[in-house]
């Protein structure tokens, strides 16, 4: 996964959203936005094929789907989720990310 760390440069100004993280082929890319100890925001690009094996994360986090599609496993029940669509992962449950079409998603998750 390539990573582009600190939302630095990007307060108090109008920012293309979907433009933070470009595609690559490949690979999974993602940036930080926010990264508070309230919360993250982060933005994420997923090449078609690619993802994010089945994990668990200790709190809830939103994905919300910014271009092309998805598919995301919670608890082994697949959701295809598209642009325009967002879920909710819910937090000590298992999920996987996998790229149906390459997507873009911004993942916010919220430490309470």
């Amino acid at each position: 996964m390539v990573e582009k760390k600190s939302g630095e440069g990007l307060i108090g100004r109008a920012i293309d959203l979907a433009g933070l993280a470009e595609y690559q082929a490949g690979a999974v890319v993602s940036r930080e936005v926010i990264n508070k100890k309230t919360g993250t925001v982060t933005i994420f690009s997923f090449d078609e094929g690619e993802g994010l094996s089945e994990h668990i994360a200790p709190f809830d986090a939103m994905v919300v789907i910014l271009d092309g599609e998805a598919e995301i496993t919670i608890e082994g029940k697949p959701n295809r989720v598209k642009a325009g669509q967002f879920i909710i992962m819910p937090g000590g449950r298992p999920h996987a990310l996998k790229a149906i079409k390459r997507f873009k998603m911004l993942l916010i998750m919220i430490r309470s």
